[in-house]
Order: C-alpha cells, then sequence, then structure tokens
C-alpha cells in the first residue's frame, strides 16, 4: 500500500478527526498511487495515522478509517450497517407512512465521497470520488444485503466524479432494472425520476421543512417557486392551503409535479404550474400570495462564486419582501455550501431592508438528521433556511 507522509503539525487536523488532507500539507509520497487507490498516511515521525481515498487536487487524500485495518467487502457492509442503524433510530427506515430518507451522508456518515438515498425499494448511488467509484459495485451488494426490502441500486455519478479523473463515467443499474417504485414520505405519495432528475430524483433534505409548511399552510394562498417535483406544494395541499402556484422553469419538472400533484389530489383545482423564469414570474405578484417559498438550486458552488450568489439572494428576496401580502409568511433557503449562515441571513436582511417591510424570523432551518454533520466536519453543514413573518 502507497504510503504518504505529512509535513511536521500537518497530523493536527487528523487528530481532530477532520477527514479531509489537503496537498500542501504532504511532505512526501513513497509510491505513486493512482487516482482511487487506498493509501496510508503518517506523521514526519512515522506513526501511523490514517488510511484514505487518494484523489488528484487540493484535497489529496478522503480520509475513511483512523484505523490500521482491511478496507475489504467487511469494512463496507459494517459502514452501511451503522448508518442504516441510525435511519432505523429516526424511525425513516423500515416505517410504513415513509420509505424515503438518506442512508449515506459522506462525511457525515464516515464515507467521504459516497451519497445514497433510499425510494421505496430502490437506491439511488453518487460517488464523488474515483475511491468510491471503484467500489461501487461492493457498495451496492452490501446495500441490498443490509436494506430490508431493497431491491434495486441505480448508480448515478456521470456528473459527480471528478471531471479529469481518468475512467470512464457512468449511469445505470448495478442491482435490479426497475424505475416505477413510488416513494412515500410521511404519508405522501410521489414519483422520482432519478434517470433524468437532478442530484438522485428528489430533495430528501427538505422533508422535516415540508412537514413545517404544511402547518403554517391552511387557508393561505401558496406559492412554490424552484418546486422541482413539487414536494413543497403537495405538503401545502394537505395543509390545507386555499390555492397552491408550482413555478419551475424546467418544462420536464412541471410535468412531475402535475403528476404528484394527481398521485396525492386527483383533479385538485386549487393547485396550478407554471413553467417560467422564476424572477419573471416574481415581477408582478403584488398581493397574490401569503406563503411563498423560495428554494433556489446552489447559487455557488464553489468560492468564486460567492459574491454574485449573495447577490442573487438579495435580488431573489427583496422580489418575495416586495410581493408578498401584509401578514405573509417567507420559507426562504440557501443550499450553498460555500454560503455560511451568517453570509446567508445577512442577503435575506439586506432584502428586507430594501423593502422597508417589518420582518420577523419565526425559524431558522437546517438539513435533516438523516443528512448527518460529522461534528469534525463542519464543512458538511450546507443547507440554511428562514421562516419569516412580513407584516
Amino acid at each position: 500500500m502507497i504510503k504518504i507522509t505529512l509535513k511536521p503539525g500537518k497530523e493536527e487536523t487528523l487528530h481532530r478527526f477532520h477527514p479531509w488532507i489537503f496537498s500542501g500539507a504532504i511532505q512526501s509520497i513513497a509510491g505513486k498511487p493512482n487516482e482511487g487507490d487506498v493509501v496510508e498516511l503518517y506523521d514526519s515521525k512515522g506513526n501511523f495515522l490514517a488510511l484514505g481515498h487518494y484523489q488528484i487536487g487540493s484535497i489529496t487524500v478522503r480520509v475513511i478509517s483512523f484505523e490500521n485495518r482491511q478496507i475489504n467487502r467487511t469494512f463496507w457492509e459494517e459502514r452501511i450497517q451503522q448508518a442504516y442503524q441510525l435511519r432505523l433510530a429516526l424511525n425513516l427506515a423500515e416505517n410504513p407512512t415513509n420509505n424515503t430518507y438518506r442512508l449515506i451522508h459522506g462525511e457525515g456518515d464516515t464515507l467521504p465521497g459516497l451519497i445514497v438515498d433510499i425510494y421505496n425499494d430502490s437506491a439511488v448511488m453518487q460517488a464523488h470520488s474515483v475511491g468510491m467509484h471503484m467500489v461501487r459495485k461492493e457498495i451496492a451488494e452490501a446495500l441490498v444485503k443490509i436494506v430490508k426490502g431493497l431491491k434495486n441500486v441505480y448508480y448515478k455519478s456521470e456528473t459527480t466524479l471528478p471531471f479529469k479523473a481518468p475512467i470512464e463515467k457512468e449511469n445505470g443499474y448495478l442491482i435490479g432494472n426497475s424505475s416505477d417504485s413510488i416513494a412515500m414520505e410521511n404519508g405522501l405519495r410521489f414519483y422520482v425520476d432519478w434517470l433524468h432528475g437532478q442530484k438522485t430524483g428528489f430533495f430528501v433534505d427538505q422533508r422535516e421543512n415540508r412537514s413545517l409548511l404544511e402547518k403554517y399552510a391552511k387557508n393561505r394562498s401558496v406559492l412554490n417557486m424552484f418546486c422541482y417535483t413539487g414536494g413543497f406544494s403537495f405538503y401545502a395541499m394537505r395543509g390545507n392551503a386555499n390555492l397552491v402556484h408550482s413555478v419551475d422553469s424546467s418544462n420536464k419538472a412541471i410535468e412531475l409535479t402535475e403528476k404528484n400533484i394527481a398521485l396525492n389530489f386527483g383533479n385538485d383545482s386549487r393547485h396550478s404550474a407554471f413553467a417560467v423564469d422564476a424572477f419573471k414570474y416574481l415581477e408582478n405578484i403584488e398581493n397574490k400570495y401569503d406563503l411563498i417559498i423560495l428554494d433556489p438550486p446552489a447559487f455557488a458552488k464553489h468560492r468564486d462564486a460567492l459574491r454574485n450568489a449573495l447577490q442573487g439572494y438579495r435580488k431573489l428576496n427583496a422580489k418575495a419582501f416586495e410581493q408578498i401580502k401584509p401578514g405573509g409568511i417567507l420559507f426562504t433557503f440557501s443550499c450553498s455550501q460555500v454560503v455560511s449562515r451568517e453570509q446567508f441571513r445577512l442577503a435575506v436582511f439586506s432584502a428586507a431592508a430594501q423593502s422597508k417591510r417589518v420582518v420577523r424570523i419565526l425559524h431558522q432551518l437546517t438539513q435533516p438528521a438523516d443528512h448527518p454533520i460529522n461534528i469534525y466536519h463542519p464543512e458538511g453543514e450546507y443547507l440554511k433556511g428562514l421562516v419569516l413573518y412580513v407584516e
């Protein structure tokens, strides 16, 4: 196995169990590792530190074990079993009213570079590192062995693997071949398009926030911007909203939203959907809605885009503040990891000040428990949201 020695003092992050080693921390590499290889990490005095997947880039090693042990099929099964036990404890797995949850959340489940979402009897797996790509079949087999009732494992990593990696990127079934499953979240049913949809096909991370919205929806006129497959919309419908309008720039997203509404509520005239640009739609909705959801895709995927992202959040929220009815409630989110909680809050504060409305914070929101944050890896906190009362 390839041995990597760190510069003096650079082992301190590993002593604090942070799972990343950056290229600048490396003193020497004994051999020529291929991207995705498991490597051993040592301090400058020759003491063992950890095992990890080697990769090309600023993050050179993602730690998978702080113990010197074999990385084999048993290892992967143990880690997946630990993650599954947590979801059982959270009453998400093996729950008759909920068969949708995140089973593996990268560093949060001590499996950096791996994402697995469960939809009924299907798992959708994404690899964000070559190391996880190399063991995709072993992981798929472990998933079916451990997760009760799992029949299909779909691998969707064509757009998530490092773009310079010397491998053939692929999407496809590793086990099974069915895409006909209807998933369920808190008793609501929905179709998931993991073959063509964004991410793994559904935004599982908003489950608790959708439930909170349901409690505020009664007798309100609801606007769900960036609706994607309609998650917030069908919770608002069940919450007895007077009307729910779903807006997304994607025609396919609107089609799937309408299918999901029909699946749960039939031909309910309270709901309408529109395929149109969000900013354009928000230009002229004054006093039409008293509950608005702003859940845009990530405005910044890297730090170079941070400034423009913050301007985007200010502009988007300012439009909502200007247009929402007095006494309205705004659910607003950022899923950009590089945007901190404080930066997002400041952007929303600036938008509120610009509108000259009286605004109160009712809730400060984050990602749910099946998207755990490794306490040694605060970078894992990415979703932040605010629920605001606008006078």
